[in-house]
């Protein structure tokens, strides 16, 4: 039951990402944003359904399915780190990479402190989610591929961020 819930809060919160996201992608076009990485975008998209589909396989199909309550915690701790840089970034928060021309970057909130602090979260989160209910598998397959993906996607990003 614990698991039902926590993937279906997951799931929704993804969706709820996606659509906030695509809102602020037309504010962003409307103010002259240029989007970076393009090509890799699909390959990102795909790892996290992959991903979650990925925790409810696995599962699934555990013989004495559990869960840690220490990693359920810090899993929420996490969302509280997220939505942080959320509202840090505003209306310039996307799942996208995209850049308005000579309009400086956002210095508040953990931006203050990091570069790319979205992608602490993203990397605790692939592994802290599985983790939560034991599934080793996952948490290992999917840290190394998205350890892949960002290398490429911080790439882009420094690159439309010119650092």
């Amino acid at each position: 039951m614990v698991f039902f819930f926590f993937i279906s809060l997951i799931i929704l919160l993804r969706i709820g990402e996606l659509i906030l996201s695509r809102r602020n992608e037309i504010w962003l076009l409307q103010n002259d944003a240029i989007e970076y990485g393009k090509k890799h975008y699909p390959f990102i998209v795909a790892l996290h359904v992959a991903f979650l589909a990925s925790v409810i396989i696995e599962y699934t199909t555990k013989e004495t399915p559990s869960y840690n309550l220490f990693f359920l915690l810090f899993y929420f701790l996490l969302l509280v780190f997220k939505c942080w840089i959320i509202f840090s970034l505003g209306k310039f928060w996307n799942t996208k990479i995209y850049r308005i021309p000579n309009v400086p970057l956002i210095q508040k909130g953990p931006y203050k402190y990091f570069k790319h602090p979205n992608y602490f979260v993203v990397i605790a989160e692939i592994a802290i989610i599985p983790l939560a209910f034991h599934l080793y598998f996952t948490a290992v397959i999917f840290s190394i591929l998205n350890a892949i993906m960002l290398v490429v996607r911080i790439k882009e990003e420094n690159k439309a961020l010119k650092i």
